[in-house]
């Protein structure tokens, strides 16, 4: 005969806290929600009143600029498509959505990435708590985003913060802790201050390692665009959604092959970037 062991209420506990939260504090995150939202709408409004073909030769531009002519023409070449297929749209929103989650996302893990790079105490408290935000299901935090901000691209940005804020804060304590030790020693043979070997030493030549986790950042926040769309974020995301639920294949694949455009388009200006502090 067995011994019972009773089930230890983990899921009871979790949503009792979430509920206490909401409760208590939903006033501050429905009225953050309302100003984002506003913020994004503003965005995109400015966005689309650029008529396309000048945001999109403007954007080549940049891309000359950034990457050169062959990333160039593939921004031209890219974007007049998704144009083409009337989807410019959901591209804009899209867009809006990814450079706000990643501002977002890199404002908080630069900082936290130097802390942990400094202080080996920090380090080992966060690092797990990163191997548990990358190996949680994406979907799980849209659990707790939509009591706390409701259905909307503002509950997506902060489900897609978390989700793709691990590799800015991994590569930003990488780059720093990569530097070699001769150069650190030679700050301090000068009387340099913790905050000027920072400053003028360890985060310039961690520059590239850093854009890297920009650039794993983006494609984070990339990747969270279809599950996103669930509750109600729209972009590309949502035209994959309503193919799925209205069983349009075709309709579908154009909304993927937008996506995939958009990623390879970041993906070179931030490789760029990254190269040119190397």
């Amino acid at each position: 005969m067995g011994f019972y062991v009773p089930k230890f209420p983990l899921d009871k506990l979790i949503e009792t806290i979430l509920n206490f939260l909401t409760v208590n504090f939903s006033f501050i995150t429905k009225s953050l929600s309302k100003v984002i939202g506003n913020v994004i709408e503003a965005i995109v409004q400015v966005l689309m009143f650029v008529p396309p073909w000048l945001l999109i030769f403007m954007l080549a531009g940049l891309g000359w600029r950034l990457a050169g002519k062959r990333a160039a023409f593939m921004t031209f070449v890219g974007l007049g498509l998704l144009w083409n297929l009337r989807l410019w749209l959901p591209t804009i929103e899209t867009v809006t959505l990814v450079i706000l989650a990643t501002f977002v996302a890199v404002l908080i893990g630069l900082p936290l990435g130097i802390l942990a790079a400094l202080f080996p105490g920090f380090k080992k408290i966060i690092m797990p708590v990163l191997d548990f935000m990358q190996t949680m299901p994406a979907f799980v935090y849209l659990i707790p985003a939509i009591p706390f901000f409701g259905l909307g691209p503002v509950s997506a940005i902060f489900a897609t913060v978390i989700f793709a804020m691990p590799p800015a804060i991994r590569l930003t304590v990488l780059g720093i802790t990569q530097v070699p030790n001769e150069l650190i020693e030679a700050a301090d043979a000068f009387g340099a201050t913790r905050k000027q070997k920072l400053l003028k030493v360890q985060l310039p030549l961690a520059v590239p390692t850093i854009m890297a986790g920009v650039n794993q950042t983006i494609m984070l926040a990339l990747s969270m665009v279809v599950i996103a769309a669930m509750i109600g974020a729209g972009g590309l995301g949502g035209e994959v959604w309503k193919a799925i639920q209205r069983l349009k294949p075709g309709m579908g694949f154009e909304a993927g092959i937008a996506i995939v455009i958009l990623a390879m388009i970041l993906d070179r200006f931030t490789q760029k970037i990254g190269q040119k502090y190397k």
